[in-house]
């Protein structure tokens, strides 16, 4: 028999049966619905959306202005408190006593086991800063636009085997439907251990390397995997090869639809009241009635990681570790960048290149030390022959 909801005084109440729907619904939300949380006090009901929940939606940060929550702190907090001269040098002289011992182990001195190159073998990649913009000049007279690269003190500081990556945070999302690749991780920009935290200059005491002011995660092929210390020059890339670039553009900050979108604006006069530089309408209605998402209009303008795909390498100095390809690269100048090779279908590597990474001959001879490709004109050759 179904019990009848009523009030003090025997009538039936729809205020009691309204209340008691509702509870009903709440519960079925909080059973159902992983990312609600209902919660009842003294003072009403709750329904609050939990923070842990997966955004699907387009409209969300793209950029985020803080590293990620797993990283480890890695600057060192300035104190107020002033070092006497004494104590400087006794904390300078105890970090030459850590150090002078340990120095990145040369590249004949690596034990590394002989793989076999295949076409479908993921290499590592360098980290390299942007120093410029030259124009070169080809043998027909063509001018072209290079970037160049200088390749920084690039050394492998750790390989996560493929088992262990998949584990992790990013390994988790990256590999869910697909076979599980290692991961290495690469170091530039070696600095003085005063500037970081204690916590980040852990990161390198077991593989005897200084702190290193940039880090970067590259996914290799169980055969392309290289041990610690491992050195990373120009010479891992070769004349004529394609690579992807990874950047973060110019930031312009705030920008209107003007400059953001090239929008054409409004008229210069002729009517035009304080509308030389706006959007105008975006087309309201009775349908539409809100913003869709995607509309061009003012906002946050560059800051975005981007990739450039597909440029070819048309010269590299040995001596100085620079590489210069043909076209742009997304960051303005002296911005850090990340060279690796391509994943374009049509310009991959044909034969097998330095594998797993280039290292100087045995036999102690120099390498050469600049070389061009065979399509650009060599300023200091001779242009006629006889």
């Amino acid at each position: 028999m179904a019990t009848r909801i009523t009030d003090v005084h025997g009538h039936p109440s729809c205020r009691l049966h309204f209340w008691w729907m509702l509870c009903a619904v709440f519960v079925h939300l909080e059973e159902t619905c992983s990312s609600l949380e209902f919660v009842w006090n003294s003072s009403g009901f709750g329904l609050f959306f939990n923070h842990e929940q997966i955004r699907t939606m387009s409209r969300v940060k793209r950029r985020t202005t803080h590293p990620p929550y797993w990283h480890v702190l890695k600057n060192n907090q300035r104190d107020d408190e002033k070092i006497s001269s004494d104590n400087l040098c006794f904390v300078r002289e105890v970090i030459q006593d850590k150090y002078k011992n340990k120095s990145p182990i040369k590249g004949s001195d690596l034990d590394i086991e002989k793989t076999v190159w295949d076409p479908k073998t993921k290499r590592s990649g360098v980290i390299a800063r942007n120093i410029g913009v030259q124009h070169m000049w080809e043998k027909d007279g063509k001018k072209v636009i290079c970037t160049v690269l200088h390749v920084l003190d690039n050394h492998v500081v750790r390989y996560v085997p493929p088992e262990e990556y998949a584990k992790s945070v990013i390994g988790t999302k990256m590999f869910k439907n697909r076979k599980p690749l290692g991961c290495l991780v690469v170091g530039a920009e070696a600095a003085n251990p005063d500037r970081f935290t204690r916590q980040y200059c852990s990161l390198f005491d077991e593989v005897g390397l200084l702190p290193k002011k940039r880090l970067a995660r590259f996914i290799v092929t169980p055969n392309a995997a290289l041990p610690p210390c491992t050195p990373l020059t120009a010479g891992h890339f070769v004349i004529g090869q394609a690579v992807d670039v990874y950047g973060k553009t110019i930031d312009y900050g705030f920008q209107g639809v003007v400059k953001r979108w090239g929008f054409k604006g409004g008229p210069a006069s002729h009517g035009a009241t304080k509308f030389h530089r706006r959007g105008g309408t975006i087309g309201t209605g009775r349908d539409k009635a809100r913003v869709w998402p995607g509309q061009k209009m003012p906002g946050h303008m560059g800051s975005e990681r981007r990739f450039n795909r597909g440029l070819k390498i048309v010269r590299i100095n040995m001596k100085y570790n620079i590489i210069y390809v043909k076209g742009t690269v997304p960051g303005p100048t002296n911005s850090i960048v990340q060279i690796f090779d391509t994943i374009l279908p049509r310009r991959r590597f044909t034969e097998a290149p330095p594998h797993p990474t280039y290292f100087p001959p045995e036999d102690g001879t120099l390498p050469q030390e600049d070389i061009w490709d065979s399509s650009l004109h060599v300023f200091g050759s001779p242009s006629i022959s006889v």
